[in-house]
């Protein structure tokens, strides 16, 4: 009898032990996808550094290549999925109103819109909204951090595009 309920425990064990592993996730991304490109985002924001835009782009083109399967496409519109994008808010406001009506913490806030166009296997358009904050000390210059903060801002940005990439939420 034990040997039954041990040969058994077996099979069902390895029913489910993994045919592959890898450190890319594949996701539900269609396999016809091989490559993509990105067109350099654009701003319509007033008070974006000017950087920030080619910054954000190469950012994701890094993150798509070392965080999926596909392959950068330098030839604009020619990949199975094509990425344009406007970074269309960039804002700090007073978060932590104290009792003298001073702020104790802000937050810096980006938004970028998203079109997400593809051509394999049935043409399609994504669109994705992708807003990130990161709260800094109110006493402190923005200037002095904006860097480290934006840096915290685009990588969230970009694992949000991965993930809209890997997935059809």
């Amino acid at each position: 009898m034990k040997i039954v309920a041990v040969l058994l425990l077996f099979c069902l064990l390895s029913s489910c032990w993994p045919t592959s592993v890898s450190f890319k996730d594949k996701g539900s991304m269609p396999e016809s996808w091989k490559t993509f490109s990105i067109k350099t985002l654009e701003i319509n924001a007033a008070n974006c550094p000017l950087s920030y835009s080619a910054a954000l782009t190469e950012k994701l083109k890094d993150g798509i290549q070392n965080n999926t399967r596909l392959a950068l496409n330098t030839r604009l519109g020619k990949g199975e999925v094509n990425i344009e994008g406007l970074i269309s808010s960039y804002n700090v406001m007073p978060l932590a109103i104290q009792g003298n009506d001073n702020a104790s913490q802000n937050r810096l806030t980006i938004s970028v819109q998203f079109s997400i166009f593809v051509s394999e296997p049935k043409e399609d358009i994504i669109n994705l909204t992708a807003t990130r904050f990161a709260d800094f000390n109110a006493s402190t210059n923005l200037s002095s951090v904006e860097s480290q903060l934006v840096d915290e801002i685009s990588e969230q940005i970009v694992q949000d595009v991965i993930n809209k990439l890997l997935s059809n939420w």
